[in-house]
């Protein structure tokens, strides 16, 4: 295991993380703030797709969250958290953030990804670090396809998940199968962020606020169990998620009732 600062907090790295579901391995990225090593408080744990791009300029695909920073900087009524960047497979990325198959992109490897995340990656960083390991103090975001698949996993394990954050998400996939599964799962407990840029285009603007209206339906309620955010200037980059992480953050976390702050 490979352990550094990154300030304001540390980052280590835990090698080649083998998945029974899925075949493969990579390594797992693990945020722990700078309070970590000063108590023995345990922490929400939110699991973030794309692992590569959240912390490091030099394995991003087009610049970083700058999630750490986001951490630090977001209002001190926002709890901190421990963060897992799963690092996306290259190729792979697309049929592991799809729980259908596309006609023209293919994919669908999508319950594979969230039963390596649900029953061999979160009993391990539960193992290893000061977690509370219970559903409400448990999350999963992502952006575009990592979106997706965070909403998808969010309905599918809801013994596991308490809050979602969906960002810029690709609902287009699968002519929308998001939609239908979404409408007919269970209300589940907990808290979800969606938000989109204005300058993503007028489809993917649609699909968002489709969602919203779809999840609003459901009873999830705008300001209590639903944040819905329209970025005016936001496009579809890391550059625009991290920005919008440092709000997103308190919201979700605030379900983690009596955790670290």
């Amino acid at each position: 295991m490979t352990r550094r600062r990154q300030a304001p907090g540390t980052l280590e790295i835990l090698p080649e993380v083998y998945s029974p579901q899925l075949g493969n391995r990579r390594d797992i990225l693990v945020y722990t703030p700078a309070s970590y090593h000063r108590s023995e408080r345990r922490y929400p744990v939110i699991y973030m797709q794309d692992g590569q791009n959240l912390f490091d300029p030099r394995t991003s695909f087009a610049g970083e969250w700058g999630v750490d920073r986001a951490m630090a900087r977001a209002p001190r009524k926002g709890r901190r958290a421990i963060i897992v960047g799963i690092p996306n497979m290259g190729v792979d990325r697309m049929k592991e953030y799809s729980p259908w198959v596309d006609a023209r992109h293919g994919g669908g490897g999508g319950d594979a990804y969230v039963d390596f995340v649900v029953h061999t990656l979160k009993p391990m960083i539960d193992e290893r670090y000061r977690t509370a390991p219970d559903r409400e103090s448990t999350g999963i975001l992502g952006s575009s396809l990592g979106a997706l698949i965070a909403l998808y996993a969010f309905f599918r394990a809801p013994a596991s998940f308490g809050f979602v954050g969906a960002m810029s998400p690709a609902f287009w996939f699968a002519d929308g199968g998001i939609f239908p599964f979404v409408h007919d799962a269970a209300n589940v407990a907990g808290r979800v962020y969606l938000d989109v840029g204005m300058r993503e285009g007028p489809g993917t603007l649609a699909n968002a606020r489709s969602m919203r209206d779809l999840l609003t339906a459901k009873g999830y309620a705008p300001g209590e169990r639903l944040s819905y955010v329209e970025d005016p200037q936001g496009v579809h980059n890391e550059a625009a998620w991290g920005r919008r992480i440092r709000a997103a953050l308190p919201f979700l976390l605030d379900a983690s009732a009596g955790v670290a702050r």
